[in-house]
């Protein structure tokens, strides 16, 4: 069978441009410079206007090369040296090749980006989260390194998780309260991250029964384990009530790019995962 290409350079390019030519709006309340990075809409200044478009255009090119119509990325929103031990990244979303509407009426085929943020503190409490659909512009602007992580599901399973996300069960499996470091095998809280994985655990045992979902994450899914550092590397001297500890128990534990990929290869879900290093461009 020959291997067929996405084809999104054009049309999808300018939805980009026009996504971050608007202002981001909403509950965006969020200031790079306070920010903790995690689940957050926070835009950074490590990556100029040009640079931001120029990295989400290749993140687009390369899952197109790979036929990936839902992949999940992760990027950061803090440097590496500002991390707990044990996380690189900060955020992660769903990118769907779906059909998108531009401005001008214009149906065409791209990627489109479906998150759960934080709150900003003023139109949403910051310990609560909310669903958002935006677009690999919005995703990018906001991180502060050159690279993301990339996990592709199988052909199957990306089947399975398009449906989910086209139905009521998406936003079922939201829970609105937040927390940054969430406990994925606890009820209680939500993450980005941990919204992800019971997605994807919803998509693998084929229920909607959330507390069946849970029961199956303690079962199979190795959690991160968060060393020490958090609070001085995180927060610095700033108490944040995003930080909540009632759904851990002795060790901090969270979902994280390295154990979702590792829970979706040992089960078989993945199709692969890797890191995407930025493409510079070329000096002048």
């Amino acid at each position: 069978m020959r291997r067929r290409t996405f084809v999104l350079a054009g049309a999808a390019a300018s939805i980009a441009g026009a996504a971050f030519a608007q202002s981001s709006g909403g509950r965006q309340g969020d200031s790079a410079a306070v920010d903790s990075g995690f689940s957050s809409r926070a835009s950074n200044a490590h990556l100029s206007p040009e640079e931001a478009l120029a990295f989400a255009k290749q993140i687009e090119n390369d899952l197109a090369a790979r036929q990936a119509r839902l992949a999940l990325v992760f990027r950061t929103g803090r440097p590496r040296s500002a991390l707990p031990e044990g996380i690189s990244y900060t955020h992660g979303a769903f990118w769907a090749y779906v059909p998108i509407t531009t401005a001008a009426g214009e149906q065409v085929h791209g990627y489109a980006v479906y998150n759960e943020y934080s709150g900003d503190g003023v139109t949403l409490p910051r310990t609560s989260s909310y669903l958002h659909q935006d677009f690999p512009i919005d995703f990018i602007r906001a991180s502060a390194v050159d690279d993301v992580a990339i996990i592709i599901p199988s052909p199957e399973m990306q089947r399975r998780i398009l449906h989910i996300m086209a139905s009521p069960t998406y936003e079922q499996l939201h829970v609105e309260s937040y927390s940054l470091v969430a406990n994925p095998l606890d009820a209680r809280h939500q993450n980005c991250n941990e919204f992800m994985l019971d997605v994807i655990g919803s998509a693998a045992w084929e229920t909607t029964d959330y507390n069946q979902i849970k029961a199956n994450l303690r079962r199979h899914f190795r959690p991160t384990r968060v060393r020490a550092g958090l609070f001085e590397r995180l927060l610095g001297p700033i108490a944040d009530d995003r930080l909540r500890m009632d759904d851990q128990s002795g060790r901090i534990v969270t979902a994280t790019y390295e154990s979702m990929a590792d829970f979706m290869r040992d089960n078989r879900l993945g199709q692969e995962s890797y890191i995407l290093q930025r493409t510079l461009a070329p000096a002048a």
